[in-house]
């Protein structure tokens, strides 16, 4: 298990936890609260370019795009610079702020990951904070998974498709070697029945990887669903939480609407995955 930390935190907030649903529109305070906990040392995978982009693009065209991946990557390329302007805003003004947009193939290739791992660790002795999302408006689902499929047949080792940003943030923990991982959804953390508040899980613990990979492996077993179409839900958020879990980082998963530091202090209930 690791023993040294390069980096403090690294961060994650879903599409949804930053959505106003109701009024087609951006949630500016859990953004500018986000924003004000953030500072070097710290990483942030965001998602939310492409809802963004298509409540802009309806909001300006009065119109939404067909359904498909295209429009999605039209979605995405518009809800890009409005995230980031955002990110911008609401970041204390004495810190850069670094746009860092990564593929698959970006931590599937040895020489392309360590370039990334060197850019994000530069950041915290710069005072700037980089915010981090999948490119998707260069990414093409079938390409993507033909590429994917053949990298599988060519080497034994993992393959990351990293589209799901819950997968990105929890490889980056990896990379970066984050004392922290913290997830945030619209949810207080994982349940034993999600339509149970009462069996909200507060701690997965072990003392060996082994004994919470197993610990892990049998919660997945209550885990149904998904917040939004398209969502891989809480099963796939464990999934990806073990990896880093298991090298020793200690991963928070819980509701978008808690400040950083009453997560990391215990004060709110959520989900907390660890050694030890």
């Amino acid at each position: 298990m690791q023993e040294r930390h390069d980096i403090d935190l690294v961060g994650k907030i879903g599409s949804m936890a930053l959505i106003r649903p109701d009024d087609h529109d951006i949630d500016y305070n859990t953004l500018s609260r986000i924003c004000t906990e953030l500072r070097p040392g710290m990483i942030w995978v965001t998602s939310g370019a492409t809802e963004i982009g298509r409540l802009d693009h309806l909001k300006r065209a009065g119109y939404e795009l067909p359904e498909g991946e295209e429009s999605k990557a039209d979605y995405a390329a518009q809800g890009q610079a409005i995230l980031m302007a955002n990110y911008r805003q609401f970041l204390r003004p004495e810190y850069g702020l670094r746009q860092v947009l990564v593929e698959h193939q970006h931590f599937n290739d040895p020489e392309k990951r360590e370039h990334i791992r060197r850019l994000l660790l530069r950041a915290a002795g710069q005072g700037a904070v980089p915010v981090v999302n999948y490119n998707d408006p260069v990414s093409d689902e079938e390409n993507r998974k033909m590429e994917l499929a053949h990298l599988r047949r060519r080497t034994d080792a993992e393959v990351h498709e990293c589209v799901d940003n819950d997968e990105t943030a929890a490889v980056i923990a990896e990379l970066v070697r984050a004392r922290t991982l913290v997830i945030l959804t619209s949810t207080e953390g994982i349940y034993l029945d999600a339509k149970d508040p009462s069996t909200l899980v507060r701690e997965v613990l072990a003392d060996t990887p082994w004994a919470l990979q197993e610990k892990v492996r049998e919660l997945q077993t209550h885990c149904h669903g998904a917040s939004r179409a398209g969502a891989n839900g809480a099963y796939a958020k464990l999934a990806y939480a073990l990896g880093p879990a298991m090298q020793g980082t200690r991963v928070h998963i819980a509701h978008a609407r808690h400040r950083l530091e009453d997560l990391l202090s215990g004060r709110v209930p959520h989900t907390v995955i660890g050694m030890g």
